[in-house]
């Protein structure tokens, strides 16, 4: 139902697409599940590329063809470390894009599917798109808005240790590589329409999800 205040028309809210990004172990995932407790609607990019290689899947097939059997356990599935070496490796760029040009068409359209979906079930929903190559993949378009969480360079190295329990020097070494096809922060803050600096507390993090997820409730009332 429509509405006037002061001789501004407010519109029924209706269903907001949010893009949550963030280079790596900057913390997009813990954002994500804080705005899931305050009542956005959460789907992460990785899980769906994760079920899209699972055996059996188009996108399976495609990724085994393009990277060849090295990449899979005994038992046929895609191992996922196996496969970031292959397409992060010697290589280069030119494996990661050719990585991406499989599986990000078919992540997109899944993402699309299950916003449409959720917005004819609850039409006043935030979505909310977890991924971290929303800018790099040309797809910010799809987005009303943009989240960017952002962390000092060094916790991106103490996080991927604790979180994949490798040493520093490793976990350097893939967090390197990893942001090599990624644009810095500093690129994905000028796209953004808001920012949460994770580099503190996860209170005071939290405490900054609270605030934004207040504003994009206000901004799903369309005015005119």
């Amino acid at each position: 139902m429509d509405f006037r205040v002061k001789g501004i028309l407010f519109h029924e809210a209706e269903l907001l697409k949010v893009g949550l990004t963030g280079g790596i172990a900057s913390g997009k995932s813990t954002v994500g599940e804080m705005m899931v407790a305050l009542g956005a609607h959460l789907i992460q990019a990785d899980a769906i590329a994760h079920d899209l290689m699972r055996p059996g899947e188009k996108v399976y097939e495609e990724v085994v063809r393009h990277f060849g059997p090295d990449i899979l356990d005994p038992d046929g599935r895609i191992n996922r470390a196996r496969l970031a070496q292959a397409a992060f490796g010697p290589a280069g760029g030119a494996r990661v894009e050719e990585l991406n040009r499989i599986v990000h068409p078919a992540v997109i359209l899944k993402q699309d599917g299950w916003m449409e979906d959720l917005g004819n079930k609850d039409p006043q929903a935030i979505a909310i798109v977890e991924a971290a190559l929303i800018l790099e993949t040309g797809v910010l378009s799809r987005f009303d808005r943009l989240i960017v969480v952002t962390c000092r360079p060094e916790q991106r190295i103490e996080r991927w240790a604790a979180r994949m329990k490798v040493s520093r020097d490793a976990a350097e070494k893939e967090v390197t590589r990893r942001m090599a096809v990624q644009f810095p922060d500093e690129e994905k803050v000028k796209h953004a329409n808001y920012v949460i600096d994770n580099s503190g507390t996860l209170d005071e993090t939290r405490g900054k999800a609270g605030e934004i997820y207040a504003k994009l409730l206000s901004d799903s009332w369309k005015t005119q």
